[in-house]
């Protein structure tokens, strides 16, 4: 989320902040692969779930949604990328949807992330007290996805609301940038709101989460390595790779953003200022790699799921041989998809560390 404007008055006048061309081709191929690995990693997961193995436990139904939250995103990057660099051609409800995208992804993503946490918590850790009562709490799993969705919209609204398309014009040079970014009425309605919004993204979105993983993940961890099991490396392996990555991602950008909003009121000179909007930036896009990771971390970690992953290759393999061979041949390879689809139900037996 960007809190500046491309012009600030500093301790040395008038700072142009226009990133210089290498940094927006950098961001840009940057961007593009976390689009293009997160596209295909969350549709994967949802393809999973839609054609190939039903939602039949809470973490499933969170992984669900997680998945849906991710693509939202990296389906919305690629319209972020090309308005940044074309003076938001898109126009005024481009921006206020688009700016919106990723605060919806980063409060819904997270904290269903910690839902999951929680779910496993409970597996693990209070094994025996849920001993045959998961399988009945799907109402219960969707009814918090729902939950979540209402509180991560709830807490976009100041983003939609205060976001607005307008033109910046530079009196010294005498040209106009068209700008999409939070803007305000008041002083004191800037003040609250370019305090309260990186707040909310910082506490709700990532130290809430943080907490919920650490507890849950230390105590799985704990139960883990107090188990006499052949998967048990593997497994807590897992959960520190788990927790690991979220902070790598993660931390940076909040450590930045606390420290650009800390200083948002504060005079600054034009170098340090360039600094900090540099560091933003990349540790951004640090956090923005996240949502092409959890894929592989949450789902097809487990058997099930890469037998899935396999099944879906297979299946698009025999689909096109369908088309391409003459009818002869696309009789045998439609018996080969049909059998195909049937043998995955095989693999809803196997049991993973993320069902």
């Amino acid at each position: 989320m960007d809190f500046t404007s491309l012009h600030k008055t500093t301790s040395e006048g008038l700072c142009n902040l226009d990133p210089n061309p290498l940094e927006i081709i950098i961001q840009t191929y940057i961007h593009a692969i976390i689009c293009v690995f997160g596209l295909i990693g969350n549709s994967l997961v949802i393809v999973t779930y839609i054609f190939y193995k039903k939602t039949k436990t809470m973490t499933d139904v969170y992984l669900f949604n997680v998945a849906v939250a991710d693509l939202i995103f990296v389906v919305a990057l690629p319209f972020i990328i090309y308005n940044e660099q074309n003076s938001w051609l898109m126009g005024r409800v481009a921006c206020k949807m688009l700016r919106s995208a990723y605060s919806i992804n980063l409060y819904s993503g997270m904290l269903l992330l910690a839902c999951i946490g929680g779910d496993r918590y409970v597996a693990i850790v209070q094994a025996r007290r849920s001993f045959g009562t998961r399988s009945r709490s799907l109402i219960y799993s969707r009814l918090i996805c729902s939950a979540v969705w209402v509180v991560a919209v709830a807490l976009t609204l100041p983003t939609l609301i205060y976001t607005e398309y307008f033109e910046e014009r530079t009196v010294e040079t005498m040209t106009s940038t068209v700008m999409c970014q939070l803007s305000f009425d008041s002083y004191e309605t800037a003040k609250l709101m370019k305090v309260l919004v990186p707040s909310l993204q910082m506490a709700v979105g990532f130290l809430l989460p943080l907490l919920v993983m650490v507890f849950c993940y230390s105590s799985i961890m704990d139960t883990l390595l107090s188990a006499q099991s052949s998967q048990r490396n593997k497994a807590v392996r897992v959960v520190l790779a788990v927790v690991v990555v979220f902070i790598v991602c993660h931390l940076p950008y909040n450590v930045a953003l606390l420290d650009h909003t800390l200083s948002l009121f504060k005079e600054r000179s034009c170098n340090t200022e360039k600094v900090k909007l540099q560091v933003l930036a990349i540790s951004r896009s640090m956090a923005y790699l996240h949502c092409c990771l959890n894929p592989i971390l949450y789902a097809f970690v487990g058997v099930r799921f890469r037998n899935h992953f396999r099944q879906i290759i297979l299946d698009l393999w025999c689909f096109s041989k369908k088309y391409i061979y003459s009818a002869r041949s696309s009789r045998t390879t439609s018996d080969i998809c049909i059998s195909g689809l049937r043998s995955s139900d095989v693999s809803n037996k196997m049991s993973s560390f993320s069902a």
